[in-house]
């Protein structure tokens, strides 16, 4: 069976007929071509297809793409904006936050889902929010100081 479903992804809009049992991630990847929202493990347990539904951090795998009618997606690929990369992708480059860069969208996306609700967070929930993400190279010290640095701006008054 085939659902007509009607979204927006990374605020642009979507039209697509889409199976029962089709995921967000196969559509993001699939169908509109979008390969930063990676898949891990396919099961929820990694992080590495985390995106931004409705203002929350999601794990793409486990979305049926029939759920996403008017709902507003953001994925890794729309945190740039005019060709400038957004503070925290800034920062994980700086701060050298990724080694083989697999897992780097998602916990992208889970810290810009947490900065954007909690502009503030302590290191606490900061590791609270990417602790759904894992990583198999780096660490996360310098994930959690690329989230506290872009925090840091933001207290500053800079956005």
């Amino acid at each position: 069976m085939k659902y007509r479903v009607k979204f927006w992804v990374n605020e642009e809009p979507v039209e697509l007929e889409v199976s029962a049992n089709r995921t967000l991630l196969n559509v993001l990847r699939d169908e509109l071509y979008l390969t930063g929202t990676k898949e891990g493990c396919g099961a929820g347990e990694c992080g590495a297809c985390t995106v931004i539904v409705d203002g929350k951090p999601v794990n793409a795998c486990l979305v049926l793409a029939p759920e996403l009618d008017g709902k507003h997606i953001t994925t890794v690929e729309g945190l740039a904006k005019d060709g400038e990369l957004s503070p925290l992708q800034q920062a994980f480059v700086k701060n050298a936050a990724l080694q083989c860069g697999f897992c780097t969208p998602g916990f992208l996306m889970s810290g810009t889902a947490l900065l954007q609700e909690n502009p503030n967070p302590t290191r606490e929930e900061i590791v609270r929010a990417i602790s759904g993400n894992l990583c198999r190279c780096t660490g996360y010290v310098r994930i959690v100081e690329s989230i506290e640095e872009v925090a840091a701006q933001y207290k500053g008054g800079a956005r």
